[in-house]
């Protein structure tokens, strides 16, 4: 029989319950760190910089850090994203985006192995062609899903 106790400790040992000295935030070496805003694609939240690149990842510790410790992020898990993101009911936009249809997915909604190597929310819902594609290959997730 599970104790409540052992039901908590099976429980937060998923990602998303990690505490955050189990968590290797990283540096603050990206061009970006210290201003308010976690620019790490492995987390997702309200206090997401509007441009996240892959280089920052692992590079804005503090920011990251303080966002997760207050509870407005979380860590973004692809494999966690993929089965929760239904693309027959999203709403791709448009093909407007300066990087449309350039077969990766530049729409800030969205990460995985077809997603750009940045992401900006000035893209969001204009890149339609490669997301929808992508989304439906399985290479892409909601980043909030």
């Amino acid at each position: 029989m599970i104790s409540r106790w052992s039901l908590a400790v099976v429980l937060c040992a998923l990602p998303v319950c990690l505490p955050a000295q189990e968590i290797n935030f990283g540096d603050d070496a990206s061009e970006w760190a210290l201003d308010g805003e976690c620019d790490d694609r492995r987390f997702r939240g309200s206090t997401m910089a509007p441009g996240l690149d892959r280089d920052d990842v692992g590079h804005d510790a503090s920011d990251c850090k303080s966002g997760y410790v207050s509870g407005a992020l979380s860590i973004w898990e692809f494999s966690e994203a993929l089965p929760a993101t239904d693309c027959s009911v999203i709403d791709f936009g448009d093909d407007t985006s300066e990087w449309a249809n350039d077969g990766l997915c530049d729409d800030y909604r969205f990460d995985g192995p077809g997603g750009d190597f940045v992401l900006l929310r000035e893209d969001t819902g204009k890149d339609a062609t490669d997301c929808r594609q992508l989304c439906e290959q399985g290479e892409i997730a909601l980043r909030d899903y």
